[in-house]
């Protein structure tokens, strides 16, 4: 015969029975992502995708005046997956790169109250904008294409309108372009080609290093180009 407190414990739910789902260490919800990450993640995953590389080239028109994520996301990935055609994709990114940078160009230059001020405040940057604008001289704007060119410092929608709103020569604009996203995309294929996934590691474990780096020798650089030229 069972005892009484058997008994009278068959079919009760002990306290970790009765407990919330979701309660424990083991069943929590995970993080929700920010619209950004959400926006990374899809852009990465068109990497994937029967028409990438038509995604490739439109990410990166966008990118250059408006979008926030930087081409790079799903460039690198589809470099890995087809090397053999890595110069093929370096010519027709850094196109529409520049063209990408030639239409944000045009924002800042010809409708920056009526679509540049609305971005840029969308995005929180406006007062900084303008503080940027009211000070910058057309040689800081073309250090900052450079910089923002081969290390995203600061991001090159932000430099492409910073360029036309302070009147920057449409050619000298694009020569700048040329040289450092042409430079960086190109660049880029040669280094995935020649290392594969040794080198995507290490730019995982290192990228704000190395972006950090890069900014404070373009910074270094242009004060002594400051110096030689105007004493």
């Amino acid at each position: 015969m069972e005892s009484p407190q058997t008994a009278s414990g068959k079919g009760q739910k002990s306290p970790a029975d009765t407990a919330p789902a979701g309660r424990g260490d083991n069943h929590r919800r995970p993080e929700k992502k920010t619209a950004l990450q959400r926006m990374t993640v899809w852009t990465v995953s068109l990497a994937g995708r029967p028409a990438a590389e038509y995604w490739l080239y439109f990410v990166t028109f966008l990118e250059s005046s408006i979008f926030p994520i930087p081409s790079d996301a799903l460039y690198v990935p589809m470099v890995m997956i087809k090397p053999e055609k890595a110069w093929r994709y370096a010519f027709w990114v850094s196109f529409f790169s520049i063209a990408g940078g030639v239409a944000g160009w045009a924002i800042g230059h010809f409708a920056y109250d009526i679509l540049a001020a609305p971005l840029l405040r969308f995005y929180g940057k406006f007062e900084q904008f303008e503080a940027l604008r009211g000070s910058a001289s057309a040689d800081f704007v073309l250090f900052l294409l450079i910089s923002s060119g081969f290390f995203h410092l600061p991001p090159i929608k932000i430099v492409t309108i910073l360029s036309g709103a302070a009147g920057v020569p449409l050619w000298l604009f694009i020569v700048s372009a040329i040289i450092a996203r042409a430079g960086r995309y190109y660049l880029l294929a040669w280094l995935i080609r020649r290392y594969d996934t040794v080198l995507i590691e290490f730019l995982q474990k290192h990228l704000k290093a190395i972006s950090l780096v890069g900014a404070a020798l373009c910074i270094l650089v242009f004060v002594l180009y400051m110096c030689i030229v105007y004493g």
